[in-house]
């Protein structure tokens, strides 16, 4: 149990009992030093005292002894002087054995041991014992001694005179009088600290209370105003000094300090800079959008924002509340221009500097400002060096500005602002970038194959309403991979290019083409016949020939290529059976020799139906006798290259071939038998990862076809208990082979799932404009970057800028990023500098039946 602390105690009590203390402290310690000093001098005094009476009487009865005094007559004189001195003095006469035996007296024993070391030495002794000192003088004959002592000879000692001197009686009488004088003066020091103690309290204690008054009366911010305590006196130097410096507090209290109403006034502002998702569509409006909301706190009419474009470049993009005059206009440029030349932005020519005025309000009046309001009220923030999204400086036009601490919170405003402004472009510039490459495949420019899979599907349908043909046509490069080889990556990627401007250069306004990946390329040729389709096709199988394109050493490269065709709705009735059959064609003229082109005949239709009739046949027996295995790919960690997670790849046994998902997906849809497939795979992937007690994450792909069946869920949820399955183990991977037409529907559908405790991932990401709709409305866990652009991205400053990019929309939107095709070292350490999370491809692991855990990557 905590103790209450004990009550302090008061200044007031604390002076007095401290002054009592040093007090009766003081006077006992002169009291001891007084009685020890007076009691050193008495002895000192009665010492002398002593020595002179006894050399007194030794001296009297020598002369009385030279006068012929008898033993008679010393006792009578030693009598008197004990008369004389009752209770001090003491004295006796010892005499030595020779005057014993010329007088016939007895010889008598002497105890005194002082007397008999005088006897024996001759020298005077002297002795104390407490308050009794003993003085010995010896009798030494002499010449003139010898007439009356005939045997002594000269310088024998005759006899011993003993002086005893009692100080007791005088000590104690003495000590009773001091203690009695001090006795007599001790109220004296307990007056004078109560005195003191009152004289100090009165000077303190008024300077106390009147402190403790004006802190009390401190209340807000605004109250530090009137609080003065500099010129406070209070008779101390010290205190005074306190005093002073605790003023010298209040008063930078006062330069700094914020009250809450300055604090709510933050919080209202800053509560409208929150970025969503809306913000990404168009920046300025966004920034249109903060200063009306900001202009419902405080007043404020203009802001401006300047970024670096290019080194030498910059935009000033102005935002007005409500439209100025063009004289109000001139005087706002012409001091945002002074700011940044005071500030030493570096800007070396004055056309570098681009402005652009963007009015919020253009329905309102005519803003009026001249230039000292605008001087005065204009507050910014500028920086040495371009941050997110390019901003250098931004800055408001407001009244608030001249309140010294409503400026310092509009300079918090000012930071936050600058890096809300620069995120919202920096997420719209991401955002556009990602719109076009999710469209066009960054080395060509060309469509690429999301977007040519849609556009075919498109003209099917529009095929089918007018009644007429297209053609469809596969181009696939011969001998792409020696040229890669040979010549490196980089003239790879020029050949590539410029095959793409070659086959573009021989279509019809409006034929589509797309580079369909790697080095094969697609063209629908709209609106058209066999013969028509024919002469495309020739055409750019001509031109491809002649094409050469001169390597870096001279050598001179030429293309050529192996083309199949199909003709909507002669050879298929439907976008994928036609690519199927363009496909057949494309491979039966590799095998014809290369650099052909295939013109179907009857026999090449009714060999394709057939074959893709006999796959259909096996798939579907496949399915039913559950003929489905999970191979599993690592996917490691960037951090510290351990595998904690693997990706579920499905597999399907045909006779005595392992066949993977991209050869039978696509008719598993077609079929309807997808979601059976799905289910299947799930059963034996739980199955098996109980069976290992696998503790890690498993990346499931699932159609969006197959998300939206009522049944999903239920069976999910069953599997997972059934196999004692963490929910939160599992990531399903939402791929975009066929879109999704009901957003809203799976929307619904995956926070279902997330409120089950499953995480999501994205598949091939910014391959498809449909992956930015995902991550924009679904709650994404992870993104998968498309494989396509991390493989060549070392070669191709493109491929390089794209990952980069949907890297940082990752960490933007808080999603964990996973690289795919990462298949050697360098790749690996490129992707974990870039900040991306997981790594996958052959380089970390190829696909086993198992799971088995790859060497750790360093």
């Amino acid at each position: 149990m905590k103790k209450d602390p004990a009550s302090p105690i008061t200044l007031k009590r604390f002076i007095v009992i401290a002054s009592l203390a040093v007090s009766c402290i003081s006077f006992l310690i002169v009291l001891a030093v007084s009685t020890y000093i007076y009691k050193k001098q008495l002895e000192s005094s009665l010492g002398h005292l002593s020595n002179s009476i006894s050399q007194q009487i030794f001296t009297s009865i020598h002369q009385g002894m030279e006068q012929g005094w008898t033993r008679a007559d010393i006792e009578k004189f030693l009598a008197r002087f004990r008369q004389a001195f009752p209770e001090t003095f003491t004295a006796a006469v010892f005499r030595s054995e020779a005057i014993n035996r010329q007088y016939g007296t007895a010889s008598t024993e002497i105890t005194d041991g002082e007397a008999q070391q005088v006897f024996a030495e001759g020298a005077r002794h002297s002795r104390r014992d407490g308050d009794l000192v003993s003085q010995y003088y010896p009798f030494k004959a002499e010449e003139k001694c010898r007439t009356c002592h005939l045997t002594a000879r000269a310088g024998e000692v005759l006899g011993v005179v003993k002086v005893t001197e009692d100080f007791r009686a005088i000590r104690q009488k003495a000590m009773h009088d001091i203690f009695v004088i001090f006795a007599l003066f001790s109220p004296l020091p307990v007056v004078m600290s109560f005195l003191i103690a009152g004289y100090v309290n009165r000077r303190i204690g008024t300077a106390v209370q009147a402190l403790s008054h004006k802190v009390r009366t401190v209340n807000r911010v605004t109250d530090l105003t009137t609080l003065e305590l500099e010129n406070q006196h209070t008779g101390f130097a010290e205190l005074d000094n306190i005093f002073g410096e605790f003023g010298k507090i209040v008063e930078r209290i006062r330069n700094v300090a914020v009250g809450k109403e300055m604090l709510e006034f933050e919080i209202q502002v800053l509560e409208r800079f929150i970025i969503t998702s809306e913000s990404i569509k168009d920046w300025k409006e966004r920034v249109g959008y903060l200063l009306t909301e900001v202009g419902k706190v405080m007043q404020v009419y203009t802001m401006f924002c300047i970024f670096q474009v290019d080194d030498e470049i910059f935009d000033i993009e102005i935002f007005w509340k409500h439209p100025p005059t063009a004289e109000t206009r001139d005087v706002m440029e012409e001091i945002i221009r002074g700011r940044i030349r005071e500030e030493r932005v570096q800007i070396d020519m004055p056309a570098s500097i681009k402005v652009v005025h963007n009015i919020v309000g253009s329905q309102d009046s005519p803003l009026h400002l001249d230039r000292v309001e605008i001087e005065l009220q204009t507050k910014s923030l500028l920086l040495k060096a371009p941050q997110i999204g390019g901003v250098v400086g931004i800055g408001f036009q407001s009244k608030l500005a001249t309140d010294p601490i409503r400026s310092l919170v509009i300079d918090s405003i000012l930071t936050t602002m600058l890096n809300v402004v620069g995120s919202i472009k920096a997420i719209y510039k991401y955002t556009k970038d990602l719109e076009y490459y999710a469209t066009r495949d960054p080395l060509t420019n060309l469509y690429n194959q999301r977007v040519f899979w849609e556009l075919l599907g498109y003209e099917v349908g529009r095929a089918e309403r007018h009644g007429y043909s297209f053609g469809l046509l596969l181009i696939d490069l011969d001998n792409f991979k020696y040229v890669n080889d040979t010549h490196g990556h980089l003239f790879g990627d020029k050949f590539l290019t410029r095959v793409g401007a070659t086959i573009h250069e021989c279509l019809r306004k409006g034929d589509i083409l797309a580079r369909y990946g790697g080095d094969e390329f697609t063209v629908a040729v709209v609106e058209a016949d066999k013969e028509q389709v024919y002469m495309v096709a020739n055409r750019i199988r001509e031109a491809l020939e002649e094409m050469a394109v001169v390597s870096a050493d001279g050598t001179t490269v030429h293309g050529t290529a192996s083309i199949g065709m199909a003709i909507f709705p002669i050879h298929a009735k439907n976008e994928k059976d036609l690519f199927i059959f363009a496909d057949n064609m494309t491979y039966k003229a590799k095998n014809a020799g290369k650099n052909r082109l295939i013109v179907p005949t009857e026999d090449d239709v009714i060999e394709a139906f057939k074959k893709s009739g006999e796959l259909s046949r096996m798939l579907i027996k496949a399915v039913a006798e559950k003929r489905v295995t999970p191979y599993f790919q690592p996917i490691v960690a960037t951090s510290d290259g351990t595998a904690t997670c693997h990706e579920v790849l499905c597999r399907i046994e045909i006779g005595n071939e392992v066949l993977p998902a991209a050869e039978f997906i696509e008719m598993a849809e077609a079929l309807g038998i997808i979601s059976k497939l799905d289910y299947i795979l799930m059963e034996k992937v739980f199955q098996k990862a109980r069976a290992e007690r696998y503790e890690g994450m498993l990346f499931i792909n699932l159609s969006p076809k197959s998300l939206i069946l009522n049944e999903f869920i239920p069976t999910i949820i069953r599997l997972t208990r059934t196999y004692g399955i963490d929910h939160e183990k599992i990531v399903f991977e939402l791929t975009e082979r066929e879109t999704v037409k009901n957003m809203t529907l799976l929307e619904r559908f995956v926070e279902d799932l997330k409120l089950e405790g499953f995480k999501f991932a994205i598949d091939d990401f910014g391959s498809g404009f449909s992956s930015f709709q995902y991550i924009r409305r679904l709650p994404v866990d992870f993104v998968k970057i498309e494989g396509v652009f991390v493989r060549n991205m070392l070669h191709d400053p493109k491929d390089m800028a794209f990952v980069k990019t949907l890297a940082v929309l990752a960490q933007e939107f808080g999603i964990q990023s996973v690289a795919e095709y990462i298949e050697n070292p360098e790749l690996f350490e490129a992707v974990r500098e870039m900040g991306i999370d997981f790594a996958q491809g052959y380089h970390t692991g190829m696909p086993t039946p198992g799971f088995v855990e790859p060497p750790r990557i360093g």
